[in-house]
């Protein structure tokens, strides 16, 4: 059986560890995750009862086949250039920011490494995952697009268009909370009680991303399906429009990509 490692525990590598956990492929992998705090691996444990947990990195990766490195930018370097890493192990980072060549550099140049960026949609079945390789065989990356492909959708792409991807859809899973929690806002001024609120407005997005996903429609068309003349929702519109909405996300976008 082949092993993954998990480097961190926290909101991420914590998600990643529980998708894997439950994923039918994940299941064909020893889990050991590794973090510093055993508080966090206690309650993992817990709710993964199969997996290895331990506080020390080094033993964590010892027989690892792949390890993912979960732990944040600043802290990448330190952590990497502390262990010894076998040459045939895969080294994945989410740590944004920090480019494949970056990471060869404190590993070795052989080393077969992926950046990877999910989001925490990621424990549900739900993420987008980008991955980017240095110095990996194509065994390599049809293994890691299987894997991360079972929790929701991975893609592979050019690591120049990494930090425009994770803007897009690591950072923009923020960026759909706010308006989901926006929306609560204004029906719980409404009347409407605020579990109720919560529920109505994230099925609402969950409805309209399917109709994108499933249907493959430009949102321009599911828009003009509900906007009918001197109805309700083209007045909502309109007024999105004359606020800035539109403008408003397309900053917050490009601004999580400088």
């Amino acid at each position: 059986m082949r092993t993954i490692a998990i480097i961190g525990a926290g909101n991420m590598g914590g998600s990643i560890a529980r998708g894997l956990y439950m994923s039918a492929l994940g299941k064909q992998y020893q889990l050991v995750v590794c973090n510093r705090s055993q508080e966090k691996l206690t309650a993992l444990k817990s709710a993964l009862p199969t997996i290895k947990t331990c506080t020390d990195n080094q033993e964590a990766i010892e027989d690892a086949d792949i390890i993912i490195f979960a732990v944040k930018p600043w802290l990448m370097e330190k952590v990497i250039t502390n262990l010894k890493i076998k040459k045939e192990a895969v080294v994945a980072s989410v740590a944004a920011g920090i480019a494949t060549q970056t990471l060869a550099s404190w590993t070795s140049e052989e080393q077969p490494i992926i950046r990877l960026m999910p989001n925490t949609a990621i424990s549900l079945f739900e993420s987008i995952t980008l991955l980017a390789t240095y110095h990996t065989t194509q065994e390599h990356v049809d293994e890691m697009l299987a894997l991360f492909d079972e929790l929701g959708v991975a893609i592979l792409i050019e690591e120049e268009k990494m930090g425009a991807a994770t803007a897009l859809a690591s950072c923009g899973i923020a960026y759909a909370m706010k308006y989901i929690q926006a929306s609560m806002q204004a029906g719980i001024e409404m009347g409407i009680p605020a579990k109720q609120a919560q529920m109505m407005s994230a099925q609402c997005v969950k409805g309209a991303a399917a109709l994108l996903l499933k249907e493959e429609n430009h949102p321009s068309a599911e828009i003009d399906k509900v906007t009918t003349p001197g109805g309700l929702t083209i007045k909502g519109v309109n007024e999105l429009d004359h606020r800035g909405f539109s403008s408003a996300i397309i900053k917050a976008i490009l601004a999580s990509n400088k």
